[in-house]
């Protein structure tokens, strides 16, 4: 119990950083793969596909990200499969992400003033083209600062992660503190690493907002 000294429950707690660090990067990368994909499925496609996926936007947006932990863990177990806890938060967490990156990424790409699309189709280049060469490297550029800033979102959403059994740093304070009967201690560690993995992440993503501004002006 009184046994564990700082230096146990912090060392414990390195151990599970190195899980939240490990979902975060998941989700990010594979929510901005997905995201990508749907960008431009929404660029290009009609009217139907547009609405769906701006109808996956709203959803996932629209629910807790709680409910959805929820729904990959349970739900998938009712169609007869398997799944790890940390197979359930890798899921939700990158199609949560994705929703999110796609609609910030839509939102740039809409900054980019309507000239230069125009531009673009008097060169003659077609859709592919236009999109590299012309609206992209400037949607880009905008897109930077928003999609740093939302990773701090996307760690601090992994420690919902812990409601169903996936062990990263909110759910091994948790089992800490039921071992140690020092909450106080364990979840002030516990706060102070989320702030070390948060802060230098939205100092970045100010960092590059004040460039965009003054390249922009």
């Amino acid at each position: 119990m009184n046994e564990f000294t700082l230096i146990d429950i912090v060392r414990n707690l390195l151990l599970a950083l190195r899980w939240t660090v490990a979902l975060s990067l998941i989700a990010f990368v594979g929510g901005g793969v997905v995201g990508a994909a749907l960008l431009l499925l929404r660029l290009r496609a009609g009217t139907l596909l547009s609405r769906l996926i701006a109808g996956y936007v709203q959803l996932f947006q629209g629910t807790p990200l709680l409910m959805q932990l929820f729904l990959a863990y349970f739900g998938i177990a009712l169609l007869g499969v398997e799944v790890s806890a940390w197979t359930a938060a890798a899921l939700a967490l990158t199609l949560y992400t994705s929703a999110f990156l796609t609609e910030i990424w839509r939102g740039c790409v809409a900054a980019v003033p309507k000239g230069q699309w125009e531009a673009g189709a008097s060169l003659a280049l077609n859709f592919g083209e236009l999109l590299r060469h012309v609206i992209l490297p400037q949607a880009t550029r905008l897109a930077i600062p928003p999609t740093v800033g939302f990773l701090v979102q996307v760690v601090k959403g992994t420690a919902l992660a812990s409601v169903i059994g996936f062990i990263e740093l909110t759910k091994a304070g948790s089992m800490i503190s039921n071992a140690t009967f020092r909450p106080f201690v364990v979840f002030g560690c516990v706060a102070l690493m989320y702030f070390a993995l948060c802060f230098p992440v939205s100092l970045l993503a100010r960092h590059l907002e004040g460039r965009t501004h003054g390249r922009r002006a």
